[in-house]
């Protein structure tokens, strides 16, 4: 399947003239060349069946209609038969023996199939999860509702996103979760992203304080929207040190909650499913050491495998800088080399699985930054990304309802034209 990823993210981004770094080795068995060209020398592949030899195995198989394949078919159940002698057969089915039709009347003593009792004539809803039926109707008119069935009917991947810290440090987070898995229960939207700069935004004052919101913000929420994947967004800066000592030495005691061991822990208790880290500070934060940018990637990512992290959930790389106050004035030559830094090469890296772009975002002085153009105007940048139709499933991007480009319908079907995912942003 990794191998399966490289080679079609290579194919993909083949389309706009970014080339995958290639191998040569003696080795008939090596298939190193599929691997991106920062990968560490200890890390190597290997066939297991070549393509040719896959293919020969592909031919056996399937040849003369398949002949060998139904010859090398399940083997023949084992059976009891009853009716021999020295057998014996527990009789304890219930029902009547004989075969009813869908929805026909049950036999007598058998149970409704789980049907709810309700006290009166009239239909009811149970959710032992704690949501009533008027809760969800209510979400499913808001603005974040409406959102939810526009960006399904787009073909998008939805999750939910909301910030639950300030909740929980309000003592509000049963209230506040609620409202948010009201949302998470409209058909289409898959997971709940509840934190967001986590640990980096000053929020909490300790580590084991932001350990103890995110054990109650998730356990919450499993209750509340069970089935739904949890997500993060955080940044471990001292991943893009790599092995310098002193940078780790001096980012560690910058940021001391964003221990790399205590966010990874997230990720092998269970606590979530997707973890995704931000590269807004891979540009300026390692200048004193003159590791620049592509360094710094570099650095992280390959921190994120040796952890294996990705065993334990889903790692996506999250942008907010590809997108530029007013819209993108990039020529199609420039665009496509800030697809090859920003897209192309953490998922290269092998290690994040998603990229999530931020498509539209407004600062405190009340600049707008795009992904594309005003009002959806023709613009380069966007229609470079429009070409990754590949990795389509891949790429995600961040929409709030109520800051509208256009009006939601609009807007995420333009979105959907790149993104196969969105987190929908509810207050």
């Amino acid at each position: 399947m990794r191998l399966r990823k490289i080679f079609v993210i290579g194919l993909a981004l083949s389309l706009l003239g970014i080339g995958v770094p290639a191998w040569s080795e003696d080795d008939p068995r090596s298939c190193n060349d599929l691997m991106s060209g920062d990968t560490p020398a200890y890390v190597v592949c290997r066939w297991m069946a070549t393509p040719d030899e896959a293919r020969d195995i592909a031919n056996f198989w399937l040849s003369n209609d398949g002949e060998h394949m139904q010859e090398a078919g399940p083997l023949n159940p084992i059976t009891v038969d009853c009716t021999e002698a020295g057998n014996e057969c527990a009789d304890t089915s219930e029902g009547d023996g004989q075969l009813h039709d869908v929805d026909s009347p049950d036999v007598d003593g058998a149970e409704d199939g789980g049907s709810p009792e309700c006290q009166s004539a009239e239909d009811c809803f149970v959710n032992p999860e704690g949501l009533s039926k008027a809760e969800i109707q209510a979400a499913e008119k808001s603005a974040g509702g409406q959102a939810v069935k526009a960006a399904a009917a787009a073909g998008m991947r939805v999750w939910i996103d909301a910030e639950l810290a300030d909740d929980w440090k309000a003592g509000k987070l049963a209230e506040a979760a609620k409202k948010v898995a009201a949302v998470a229960a409209q058909q289409g939207a898959v997971g709940i992203r509840f934190s967001s700069q986590l640990g980096f935004n000053k929020t909490f004052e300790t580590a084991d304080e932001m350990d103890k919101f995110v054990t109650e913000a998730t356990t919450t929420l499993r209750n509340l929207a069970p089935g739904k994947k949890l997500a993060v967004h955080t940044v471990v800066p001292v991943l893009g040190c790599g092995a310098n000592d002193t940078c780790k030495a001096e980012v560690t005691k910058k940021y001391p909650l964003l221990d790399p061991e205590r966010i990874g822990a997230w990720l092998t208790k269970g606590l979530v499913d997707q973890l995704a880290l931000d590269g807004g500070h891979l540009a300026t934060e390692y200048a004193t050491w003159k590791i620049d940018a592509t360094e710094a990637q570099r650095n992280q990512w390959i921190q994120v495998r040796a952890r294996a992290w990705d065993a334990y959930g889903q790692i996506a790389a999250e942008d907010a800088g590809f997108a530029a106050v007013g819209s993108p004035q990039l020529t199609a030559e420039q665009a496509t080399k800030s697809i090859t830094d920003r897209i192309a090469t953490p998922l290269q890296a092998d290690a994040a699985e998603t990229i999530n772009l931020w498509s539209r975002w407004q600062n405190d002085q009340g600049q707008v930054s795009r992904l594309y153009g005003e009002k959806w105007a023709e613009n380069a940048t966007w229609d470079q990304l429009k070409k990754l139709t590949s990795i389509r499933p891949r790429l995600a991007t961040i929409y709030d309802p109520s800051a509208p480009e256009v009006d939601s319908a609009t807007d995420l079907k333009k979105l959907s034209e790149v993104f196969g995912q969105v987190y929908l942003h509810t207050a």
